[in-house]
């Protein structure tokens, strides 16, 4: 384009236009063109709509992600390390804001870090409705967001029939000084913040997820079903042994298992895939939908689809002893389990045994299940977990990240209140699953990549040198030296070494935060924490739109060659798209888990039946102690006044804490009791069992088990003063 020969000097469409001598039509062509290029980040437009080029400028467009301390890290569009932005060069930037930021001079930056940014313009605001709670100050209206991310209050000038307490939609207005707090207007009244029946509520109107269908998508998906009966040319599977494993509480089954011996006598593994694009097709009503969408969203009492349920739990799922058309990927196995060949496959299946978790994990433990009573299942089931298990220790060896841990899931009752959690381990038949998804993942981008055509990879880049900085400190203050962990081998050691330790956990958590978000993209790109050159997601269409633009581009290779009905540039905007959706759906997940807890915990003081739980020491400073609940998942903050009535020492060198009689360090396990639950900073404060400070002489009961109580009540989030996840899991495959 022109304008890399321009430098720093910036140019309008109109001039654009007259040097590239372009005809009359083209100034619509030029500006979405131009729009495109400013949306990838390779070119900004100033303030006086005039373009020009991101990198000679040190500019750099892309969307913030807003931490609670009012930092951010902005992701630049154009790839790259992100841009460290602190919370006073922010400007009016709001979370989920496309922005352009400058990159600041070095003597100018945070020390230590590479690359620290200044918001000089904001393109497009992340997000214009925002759920909250109606403030009041006695002379002003306020809302306080329901999300922590935003460091300001929103002024409303009224109560559009809402009472101080309630929960509120309100739309962004405007916010021209930073001094000042931004406006907006009440459209909407949920219903009081109090009532856990509406948190669900809450964070879908927030995220901006729909929940219903428009009709024209429900026809489409009522009548689509009779494609059932034109499966095409396929690879008839129905006689062969195919059986399906998921959780307990699965509507849709996505994704089945077989495994055969080829002339050679080579174990073939075969992966069958709901074959949903034979359903919706490329630009169809249904299609549209789910690209908007972008992905599944699952909450702990809804679930939003991406595709309508007459699909997802219809003809798309692999439901046992019923004929389904499937997306089949056959990799033949050598006598040491390593994959020499893959193929690839329409297919029409019918499976012959449907496994939950618990089942497969009773008869890989040696159990005899009587619900299992089809000859040939036990065996099989082996087979498989040998395989899998041979795929992950290649994995590991490779240098792969084991960042596997427990899943938290809460129970509610029907009013929405938590009355317990569980704790789903990744166990054997979790990882049965998990690895044969990836083995079909890695061979199917592999295959295409090979072949030169372009496909929306799964990124998941190097982490940045200052993050693996901050996470030797953090391991460190958990009392671990690690070395240097910039060396993949080093790290992928270090979590081997710790997988038995009293803060494994803690210690995985403070890994996955050093680590780059996994991302799509349309470069080839490499997964740093599986350890694979080639990787992409096939193996969920159902609830992935990218895993279904990925099967009919795996459907035009075989049928056509080369040909790809998708441009580089379309793949690129999906896989942006395809990332956004997805990090909505995270922080919609992650919001809603963390709401239900301090619920139940708030609940406990509320009505002075504070329970003791069982917590792990994650660190100690000259504040306190940090600690996690066992059961609950939650960490918080044991002050130095609820340790001791005794005077507490920190001694620095040993990363420890005494009062003289008792020494506290990292690892060390604790009963701790909750003190004060802070609803608009996120934060939990405890106090230890048994010591001097504690606020009620009642003696908290003990937890014995993974049931942390009864009903709940609402905490009080409201500022004191006017300032401006039945649901289907796979466990960490699904973001992978």
């Amino acid at each position: 384009m022109h304008l890399s020969d321009q430098g720093n000097t910036p140019m309008s469409s109109g001039e654009i236009s007259a040097v590239l001598q372009l005809g009359l039509h083209a100034p619509k062509k030029l500006q979405k063109s131009l729009s495109r290029l400013v949306s990838t980040g390779k070119i900004v437009r100033s303030r006086k709509d005039k373009y020009i080029m991101a990198a000679p400028a040190d500019l750099v467009t892309g969307t913030l992600d807003v931490l609670r301390s009012g930092n951010a890290f902005l992701a630049p569009a154009s790839g790259g390390e992100d841009v460290f932005i602190s919370s006073r060069d922010m400007g009016t930037a709001l979370p989920g804001d496309m922005v352009v930021a400058r990159l600041l001079h070095e003597s100018l930056s945070r020390a230590g870090d590479s690359r620290n940014g200044k918001v000089i313009k904001i393109l497009e605001r992340g997000r214009h409705d925002i759920v909250g709670t109606l403030a009041s100050t006695g002379k002003f209206l306020y809302v306080v967001p329901v999300s922590p991310n935003y460091s300001k209050d929103f002024y409303v000038p009224d109560s559009a029939g809402a009472k101080p307490g309630d929960r509120v939609v309100i739309r962004f207005s405007s916010w021209l000084n930073k001094h000042v707090s931004p406006e907006a207007e009440i459209v909407d009244v949920i219903g009081p913040a109090s009532d856990p029946s509406f948190d669900t509520t809450a964070l879908v109107r927030h995220h901006g997820f729909r929940t219903d269908f428009p009709t024209a998508v429900l026809a489409e998906a009522e009548s689509v079903s009779t494609l059932m009966e034109e499966p095409g040319e396929r690879l008839d599977f129905r006689k062969k042994f195919v059986m399906t494993i998921d959780p307990d509480s699965a509507r849709d089954f996505d994704d089945a298992l077989s495994l055969e011996r080829d002339d050679s006598g080579n174990r073939v593994l075969g992966v069958h895939i709901a074959d949903v694009s034979h359903f919706v097709r490329k630009g169809s009503p249904l299609d549209k939908e789910a690209k908007a969408r972008g992905t599944s969203v699952y909450l702990p009492d809804l679930v939003i689809p991406m595709i309508p349920e007459q699909l997802s739990n219809g003809v798309c799922s692999l439901k046992p002893n019923e004929d389904r058309l499937a997306f089949s990927v056959f990799m033949t196995l050598d006598n040491g389990g390593k994959v020499i060949k893959s193929e690839f496959a329409k297919t029409i299946i019918h499976s012959k045994v449907r496994l939950t978790y618990g089942q497969a994990l009773s008869i890989l433990e040696g159990k005899k299940d009587p619900s299992v009573n089809v000859d040939g299942t036990d065996k099989l089931l082996k087979e498989f977990h040998a395989i899998a298990q041979k795929f992950r220790s290649e994995r590991f060896a490779r240098n792969a990240l084991n960042l596997d841990m427990p899943e938290c899931e809460v129970v509610l009752d029907k009013s929405g209140r938590m009355t317990g959690v569980r704790l789903l381990e990744n166990d054997i038949s979790h990882q049965l699953i998990e690895e044969c998804m990836v083995a079909a993942n890695e061979a199917v981008a592999r295959e295409l990549a090979n072949e030169g055509m372009p496909i929306i990879s799964r990124f998941h880049d190097n982490p940045q040198p200052k993050k693996i900085e901050d996470l030797q400190a953090t391991l460190a203050g958990m009392g671990h030296q690690p070395g240097d962990l910039s060396n993949p081998s080093n790290l992928a050691a270090f979590l081997t070494r710790t997988a038995d330790d009293p803060l494994a956990h803690s210690i995985k958590i403070a890994v996955l935060r050093s680590m780059q978000r996994a991302v799509y993209t349309a470069q080839e790109r490499g997964h740093f924490g599986l350890a694979k050159a080639h990787y992409a997601h096939f193996t969920s269409p159902i609830r992935r739109y990218p895993d279904l633009v990925l099967h009919r581009q795996l459907t035009e290779f075989l049928c056509f060659g080369k040909k790809n009905s998708y441009k580089k540039d379309q793949l690129e905007l999906i896989a942006q798209s395809s990332s956004e959706t997805e990090r909505e759906a995270d922080e919609a997940e992650r919001a809603i888990l963390e709401i239900k807890k301090y619920r139940f915990l708030q609940q406990q003081i509320d009505t002075d039946k504070v329970e003791t739980y069982e917590a792990i020491v994650v660190k100690v400073s000259n504040v306190g102690l940090f600690v996690e609940l066992i059961d609950i998942q939650v960490q918080g903050l044991v002050h130095m006044r609820k340790i001791s009535g005794r005077f507490v020492n920190f001694d620095k060198k040993d990363m420890s804490l005494s009062d003289g009689r008792k020494r506290f360090k990292a690892g060390d396990r604790v009963n701790v009791y909750v003190s004060n639950v802070d609803f608009e900073k996120r934060r939990l404060d405890f106090g230890l069992q048994g010591q001097e400070g504690r606020a009620s002489g009642k003696p908290g009961r003990k937890r014995t088990g993974n049931n942390p109580g009864k009903k709940s009540v609402s905490g009080k989030s409201g500022r004191k003063r006017f300032s401006n996840q039945s649901r289907k899991r796979r466990g960490p495959s699904k973001k992978r």
